[in-house]
């Protein structure tokens, strides 16, 4: 037999580094690697989880991603930088004052001034100085040619807020001019920010003057028009449209992001191909569900965090690509970087088949990209590989003693129940080898505790549920100080557990979500979550 000493390996660090990726083994010289509890074992039902910190991220500014800003204390050059229209024969009067976008007419006037491209995931902003006198004020979205139309515009008069309407318009005529109000009081005033949040195939309006911003609008317009279509990614624009029956419009900014919505949840660790996590620039990093309303309003964000501290920073967006003309909000996707293939590879859940119902089926996806997709706006390749129903939440991982690529996932089998599958390839024929479980199961995922892997699924029993790998069965439920719900509120979180390397002050970190919906929406919506942090301890 041929031995392995420290200085072989020291001299060989290429050679250290594979063999610590494809084996579990406690080696003898822990000094040269010595993440906590490497060789210790413990068992995950003897960790004791405590609350550090909660917040909720509401369209959080500072945690936004740049797309596009009209700002008029930085202007030089109005008609150059954000050239105007005139929709009508009477023109208003478009000036700058006192840091102020003004535009003002004593007559009808439609007027429309450019400011960005356009995005169908993105987030629209207008802060609001003031308004006067009757008209309307929103966004249109529109080709260069003005062939298709899309407006989303609030009706005031004498700045009380008359109503909210969406209208679309092809070469056909108008196909669409309807009010998608909600909750909207007769004497709501317009004033302070509004708030568009683009949902692909649906939307959502807010108006936010003081504490959150309050829901007055939402309409899914998919039978009309998909803005999903990659078209209109490359040739719509986006513009402030004010029309005006004797009236002004005073403008502080307007803006397109990426947005952290009002809620966050499927919390997800990014890890390498064998199930580690990544923990690169001292940084854990998740793939996170920024959440709109329903199915399918939903969108795949990127956030990082510092495990030492509660930062949770937005740092990307993803979409995804079959192949088929469309650009897809998929989520509840786990990404994972495959150092043998130097590729980024991961499953996600296609819910994107709630926009087309009828016509399309849910079902996982394979993804991939040669690009990091951590970063700004990603789009990765997705493939359907037969696992078409009620199934989600995958966690996939290579092992290297089994030699095969295991995913673990939730499956309608009456109700949602966590099953394991295995595959000789990471893409393809996937079949079951353990489950389902008894309990209700969601954010099922795959961690190692110590040098044995376990799964782990949040339920909705009032309990976060551990259970042995790979054969699912029972091994406890996980001691939780303060967990994220109440004896009220929905309890199938995703327990997200990550063992964390020597040198950080507790052994595990865990970030979970609650399930308390946004107020105001209106119909089906699942528009959960805060952030929940908790750090593990053991005796």
């Amino acid at each position: 037999m041929f031995y392995l000493t420290p200085f072989i390996l020291l001299s060989q660090p290429h050679l250290l580094m594979k063999i610590l990726r494809h084996t579990s083994i406690c080696l003898m010289f822990t000094f040269l690697v010595s993440p906590v509890g490497l060789c210790q074992e413990v068992s995950p039902d003897k960790i004791n989880f405590v609350r550090q910190g909660v917040q909720r991220m509401v369209f959080n500014e500072d945690q936004s991603l740049k797309l596009a800003t009209l700002e008029p204390e930085n202007m030089v050059g109005i008609s150059v930088m954000h050239p105007t229209k005139h929709y009508l024969n009477t023109r208003s009067n478009v000036s700058l004052n006192n840091n102020k976008l003004v535009i003002k007419s004593g007559k009808k006037t439609e007027t429309g001034i450019w400011f960005g491209g356009f995005n169908p995931f993105a987030t629209y902003e207008i802060d609001l100085s003031s308004v006067r006198g009757e008209g309307s004020l929103g966004f249109k979205f529109s080709d260069a040619a003005d062939k298709e139309q899309f407006f989303i515009k609030i009706g005031f008069r004498d700045s009380t807020l008359t109503g909210v309407n969406l209208r679309i318009v092809n070469k056909k005529g108008v196909i669409a001019d309807k009010s998608i109000a909600v909750n909207v009081e007769k004497t709501a005033k317009v004033k302070g920010r509004i708030i568009l949040q683009m949902l692909g195939s649906g939307c959502t309006l807010f108006l936010q003057d003081k504490g959150l911003p309050k829901v007055i609008g939402q309409a899914d317009f998919n039978s009309y028009i998909d803005l999903r279509k990659k078209y209109y990614l490359q040739n719509f624009q986006s513009q402030l449209f004010v029309q005006l029956n004797n009236g002004e419009v005073q403008i502080k900014k307007v803006g397109m992001l990426f947005s952290t919505g009002i809620g966050l949840a499927d919390i997800r660790a990014i890890t390498y191909e064998n199930g580690d996590p990544l923990l690169e620039q001292g940084r854990l990093w998740y793939t996170m569900s920024i959440r709109g309303r329903g199915l399918p309003h939903h969108i795949q964000g990127v956030f990082s965090m510092n495990p030492s501290v509660f930062d949770v920073k937005l740092e990307g967006v993803i979409l995804f690509d079959r192949n088929d003309g469309l650009l897809r909000n998929e989520i509840a996707s786990h990404i994972f970087y495959d150092r043998d293939n130097n590729i980024w590879r991961g499953i996600t859940t296609g819910f994107s088949a709630y926009a087309n119902p009828g016509k399309e089926k849910k079902q996982l996806l394979a993804i991939e990209s040669k690009r990091d997709p951590r970063f700004g706006f990603s789009i990765m390749k997705a493939v359907p590989f037969g696992m078409v129903g009620d199934i989600e939440d995958p966690h996939i991982i290579f092992d290297p003693e089994a030699n095969k690529w295991r995913m673990l996932a939730c499956e309608n089998q009456e109700g949602y129940k966590a099953i394991m599958l295995e595959s000789n390839e990471w893409n393809k024929n996937y079949k079951p080898i353990a489950g389902p479980v008894k309990y209700n199961s969601t954010g099922t995922s795959i961690q190692s505790i110590g040098n044995t892997r376990y799964c782990f699924s949040g339920s909705s029993e009032r309990k976060i549920y551990i259970y042995t790998y790979p054969d699912l069965e029972p091994a406890g439920n996980l001691k939780i100080d303060l967990p994220p719900w109440d004896q009220t509120s929905g309890t199938r979180v995703w327990p997200n557990i990550v063992q964390l390397p020597e040198g950080y002050p507790f052994p595990y970190v865990a970030l979970m979500m609650d399930r308390l919906n946004y107020p105001g929406q209106k119909g089906p919506h699942w528009s959960y979550g805060a952030l929940y942090l908790y750090h593990g301890y053991h005796n």
